[in-house]
């Protein structure tokens, strides 16, 4: 236990992830401490953010938008920082004692390897940076000592139940999806699928893109392939199941048939505060089960037919090399098109199939190569969809 203050670096702070873990630190009681915030083109509600924390910096890195703003009224002791490097600037500063990485996409990479080369813990909200980098990222954390600790609610799960046992007596990783809204529509009813229908989640308030990965289950596809490299699994460890109350945020199994589970409401603050406060438990503002009323929990086999995007997520975890950035890129690309109403919800998933098996594969590439097999897949999304 120590009274020293920890502290944080936001970065991606106006997004769903970022503004909960800004009001994870607001009720520490002074134990954390936000030092540093970024954001990229909304940089209204960054500057009222940095008139609630003040900060010692602040970073818009959407140049265009930062011009845009009117900062008259940013507290004089904060500096600003603009343009597309300075996240990364902010992660590998001195005075950021856990960097929490909640950019989306895979934008976030480059900053979460600027912490990782600086030793720094990293509180990991965007799986985007293993998925593309893969084994890249987890060298680089242990050759420099710096700590990945998982923020998306089924690996801080995972992180938690494997607690119980050894690596080398896990069976397999149990992740669980909700389902998204469309689990049980028939092919005829997904292709009528609108982005209105897609941005409606059953228990989540997420952002847009992690919304429609939930509703395709790309998200799981890509948690898949996190989990392979965050916790040392080969593909086949790994397994998913639909449970629609998202109550278990995900299971271990261990070799001798015991399953370990953690529990809670779908409260994106728990899993930030204990990545915050790792390894200590603290009192936290995120909602708690209620034992004295009913409950049923439900699981179910999931339909790898109808979201096909599960069997791509497998896949890639057991190739690995430059398949996983190729899948991000692509689905980003296609999410964002489906979003402007230029791809059918349907076409999303078999637009990144196409593009994952045409293009040229490397099992060890360089961080350069996988950003840039990275934005080769976002250009060729374009080019299957016109």
């Amino acid at each position: 236990m120590t009274d020293r203050v920890t502290n944080v670096a936001v970065l991606g702070s106006t997004g769903s992830i970022g503004c909960s873990t800004l009001e994870v630190i607001a009720a520490s009681e002074g134990t954390l401490r936000a030092v540093a915030l970024s954001a990229h083109g909304n940089t209204e509600r960054l500057l009222q953010q940095a008139r609630a924390v003040r900060p010692r910096q602040i970073v818009a890195t959407d140049s265009a938008a930062a011009e845009r703003q009117d900062w008259s009224a940013l507290p004089a002791e904060t500096e600003l920082l603009t343009g597309p490097g300075s996240a990364a600037q902010l992660a590998a500063d001195p005075g950021v004692d856990i960097v929490v990485s909640a950019i989306v996409g895979s934008a976030g990479l480059r900053s979460t390897w600027a912490a990782l080369e600086t030793g720094k813990t990293i509180a990991l909200a965007n799986k985007e940076s293993l998925v593309v980098g893969g084994p890249l990222v987890t060298k680089l954390a242990r050759r420099n000592g710096a700590k990945i600790i998982p923020v998306d609610s089924e690996h801080s799960a995972v992180f938690q139940a494997l607690q119980a046992g050894r690596h080398e007596e896990v069976r397999r990783v149990v992740l669980t999806a909700s389902g998204g809204p469309f689990r049980t529509f028939t092919p005829e009813q997904l292709a009528k699928v609108t982005v209105a229908d897609a941005l409606a989640h059953p228990t989540w308030a997420m952002g847009p893109k992690i919304t429609v990965d939930s509703a395709t289950l790309m998200n799981k596809a890509l948690e898949i392939i996190e989990a392979r490299w965050l916790f040392d699994l080969s593909a086949n460890q790994i397994s998913v199941v639909i449970h629609p109350q998202s109550i278990v945020h995900s299971m271990v199994e261990y070799r001798d048939g015991s399953v370990i589970a953690q529990l809670s409401p779908p409260d994106m603050k728990l899993p930030i505060q204990y990545a915050l406060t790792w390894p200590r438990r603290c009192e936290g503002t995120a909602a708690k089960l209620d034992w004295s009323r009913s409950m049923e929990l439900r699981f179910e086999p999931p339909d790898f037919e109808r979201f096909g995007a599960l069997k791509l997520g497998l896949e890639v975890a057991a190739a690995g090399g430059t398949a996983g950035a190729v899948l991000n890129g692509a689905n980003e690309a296609a999410v964002a098109m489906f979003l402007d109403g230029k791809l059918s919800f349907r076409e999303i998933v078999p637009v990144c199939r196409n593009i994952l098996h045409n293009h040229n594969f490397d099992p060890n590439p360089s961080l350069e190569q996988v950003l840039e097999v990275d934005r080769w897949a976002r250009r060729e999304v374009l080019r299957w969809s016109t």
